[in-house]
């Protein structure tokens, strides 16, 4: 049974630090492009997943061709494809050990979700982690002072 309750998402945010973002596009007018920097924005580090541009750079981070390439852990695989896409990307987080899947606004798989729970990965579905974040006024730790860079959260100082 995907995370509904407040609670819970509100947990998995606030633990989370490292976000893989499959169907990331480096594209200003998609939403995963501005999702993408919102979350970086507000201290998670978010690697792009995208096999069209594999190689390039969206936000700073390397765009990588598949999750099993970024080679660190990943505490949720953010998939911005089609619900019927969406099964692939789970079986890759699966695969790789993320610990939670989270299937954006209008992306729902139950048959995907339901084997990520059974391979013991939190799932969060139809829902946009930025919308979340906001609603619940989550609090991340921010990792930007380790990674070098800006913080919007702690007016640039890391």
């Amino acid at each position: 049974m995907p995370i509904t309750s407040d609670a819970e998402i509100k947990d998995l945010l606030e633990s989370a630090k490292v976000i893989a973002m499959v169907g990331a596009s480096d594209r200003p007018d998609r939403a995963s492009n501005g999702v993408m920097k919102f979350l970086q924005d507000h201290g998670y580090r978010v690697i792009p997943i995208n096999p069209q541009i594999t190689g390039e750079h969206i936000h700073g981070e390397f765009v990588f061709r598949e999750l099993s390439q970024i080679g660190e852990p990943i505490d949720i695989v953010d998939i911005f494809r089609n619900s019927d896409a969406a099964a692939d990307a789970v079986d890759q987080a699966i695969a790789v050990g993320a610990k939670a899947v989270w299937m954006q606004l209008g992306v729902i798989n139950e048959t995907a979700a339901a084997r990520a729970e059974a391979a013991g990965l939190k799932v969060v579905m139809d829902r946009c982690p930025k919308i979340e974040i906001a609603r619940l006024g989550v609090a991340v730790d921010c990792l930007c002072a380790f990674e070098n860079r800006q913080c919007a959260r702690s007016n640039g100082r890391g």
